[in-house]
C-alpha cells in the first residue's frame, strides 16, 4: 500500500495543484496540518482537501484562523490568517475548528501530528528525529518546520514530507511524500509549480509582498 503525505498546504493553490498532478498513483493522502495559511487561496485549498477526503490535522495556521488568534505571529503570518478568516465561509472555519491534534489511519500504523507529538507547536527539525518519537505505529508523520526529511529505524518510520505551499529548506519546488506501507520505505518528491503567478495573487489580494518573495528562495 502506498500513501502520498502532504504537509503545511499554506493556501498555495497552484503547488498544490502541481503536486497532486505529478502524485504517482496511491492507495491514499494523509495531511500533517496548515492547509491555511500566508498565501491568497485558503478557501481554494480548504475544498480541495475537504473533496477528497483527506485525513487532515490541525496546524498552528488553521488553529489561529479558527480561533481568531495570532498572538505570536509575525507580520506575514497575521496577514495570513486574517485573509484567510475574510476568505473562509463559516463552515469551512468550522471544519478547521473541528480538526483533531493527532490522527491514527491505516489500522493505526501512521500517526499524523503537526509539530511533534507531545506538542503540536514544536518544531521538530531532523536533528531531533529518532525511533523514541514512535509510540507503537510504524509510521510517524511531522509537518510545521517545512524541512523534508525521513529516518527509518528497526522500530518503524519517522517522517516529515516537507510543505506543498512554502518549503523552507532552501529547495523552492513543491514538497511531498510517499510512503510505502508494505516495506515502510519513503520517496521524498518534489515538483516545480508557478511560482510567479503565486506571487502576483499575492500582490492582488493585497497580502505582503514577502509572502511571495520567499516563496523563490524557499525560505
Amino acid at each position: 500500500m502506498r500513501i502520498g503525505v502532504l504537509s503545511d498546504v499554506h493556501s498555495n493553490r497552484v503547488a498544490f495543484e502541481s503536486v497532486l498532478d505529478d502524485m504517482p498513483d496511491v492507495d491514499g493522502l494523509v495531511c500533517a496540518g496548515d492547509v491555511v495559511g500566508y498565501n491568497p487561496w485558503p478557501a481554494e485549498c480548504v475544498e480541495m482537501v475537504r473533496e477528497r477526503e483527506i485525513p487532515t490535522v490541525m496546524g498552528n495556521h488553521d488553529r489561529a484562523v479558527a480561533s481568531g488568534t495570532a498572538f505570536r505571529f509575525n507580520q506575514m503570518a497575521k496577514a495570513g490568517v486574517e485573509h484567510a478568516r475574510e476568505r473562509l465561509s463559516e463552515n469551512q472555519r468550522d471544519w478547521l475548528a473541528d480538526l483533531p491534534d493527532e490522527r491514527h489511519e491505516f489500522d493505526g500504523r501512521v500517526k499524523i501530528v503537526h509539530g511533534h507529538p507531545d506538542d503540536p507547536d514544536h518544531y521538530t527539525m531532523p536533528e531531533e528525529f529518532s525511533a523514541d518519537l514512535l509510540d507503537g505505529e510504524d509510521v510517524l508523520v511531522m509537518g510545521h518546520t517545512h524541512v523534508q526529511y525521513a529516518e527509518e529505524y528497526a522500530d518503524g518510520v519517522v517522517m516529515n514530507p516537507g510543505s506543498v505551499g512554502q518549503p523552507r529548506d532552501g529547495d523552492p519546488r513543491a514538497a511531498y511524500a510517499v510512503l510505502d506501507l508494505d516495506d515502510l520505505s519513503v520517496e521524498q518528491r518534489r515538483v516545480e509549480y508557478d511560482i510567479e503567478a503565486v506571487r502576483r495573487e499575492v500582490e492582488a489580494v493585497g497580502l505582503p509582498s514577502k509572502i511571495g518573495a520567499r516563496l523563490e528562495r524557499g525560505q
